[in-house]
């Protein structure tokens, strides 16, 4: 038996789908091991998801581009080609689609460094099947809820501008890069600058409201923002409660490291 094997029953009574929606979500399997994949795919197909599989790298970012296009990638770590975090950070530059890690990879390294490039969630190997199913409803709600800002342009501090409609970050002229994660955390924060957002509120609301992952993952995102906006004391800390976005004209930044 493969140790790392998902831990599908085909036979067991079905997850019931939680949104009718669902019946037409497109999901892209990047899986080279056979024994895992061919489960996996037939026990989506049984919730109404629609499984295309790739086996390789470059088979998957190629077929990000394809119609219909995926709504979803799981996405595996160890494949033949290139690895999974450069399928990840690929993908991340052209589409803002919901990556979902699955790996036997399980160290907090791994962890980090996946969510860090862009997926939206990261399960490690072996796990069950009605636990990926509900993290696939979870990240897609998520996503959702982000379709619509209210605000589609907002002016930051130091000549920012959030355009939560192209999700780009300017500055003046020039376009500021960020993960997925980046700029939903930047996003947030801007919904009410000056306002203080909890720890636990930023995982609920940018990760997900049943986060398992280290803590310390918010802390890596905050540095690199900061680092990719040449600002640091943009984003303050608050500390032992959260973080924060300095208003216009505050001229007493509080950002602690």
């Amino acid at each position: 038996m493969n140790p790392w094997s998902v831990k599908v029953s085909i036979n067991s009574r079905p997850v019931r789908p939680r949104r009718a929606t669902l019946v037409d979500m497109h999901v892209l399997l990047v899986e080279d091991d056979d024994a895992i994949a061919a489960p996996l795919a037939k026990g989506l197909e049984r919730q109404n998801f629609s499984v295309h599989r790739e086996s390789t790298g470059l088979g998957a970012v190629a077929a990000i581009s394809a119609t219909p296009a995926p709504n979803l990638v799981l996405l595996d770590l160890g494949l033949p080609d290139i690895d999974g975090y450069e399928v990840c950070r690929r993908i991340r530059a052209t589409s803002s689609m919901p990556i979902i890690v699955i790996t036997a990879r399980g160290e907090e390294i791994d962890r980090v460094l996946g969510l860090e490039l862009g997926a939206d969630d990261y399960m490690v190997k072996p796990f069950g099947f009605r636990e990926l199913v509900a993290r696939i409803h979870a990240v897609t709600r998520r996503v959702g809820a982000q379709g619509e800002p209210e605000e589609p342009i907002v002016h930051l501090t130091g000549g920012l501008t959030i355009d939560n409609r192209t999700r780009r970050i300017t500055r003046g002229e020039d376009e500021i890069v960020l993960t997925r994660k980046e700029f939903d955390l930047l996003a947030l924060l801007a919904t009410d600058p000056g306002a203080t957002f909890t720890r636990e509120e930023i995982l609920e609301q940018v990760w997900d409201s049943h986060w398992y992952g280290p803590t310390k993952t918010l802390d890596v995102h905050v540095a690199s923002l900061r680092k990719k906006i040449a600002d640091p004391e943009l984003v303050e800390t608050v500390r032992g409660v959260g973080f924060r976005l300095r208003t216009i004209g505050d001229s007493s930044p509080r950002s602690e490291s």
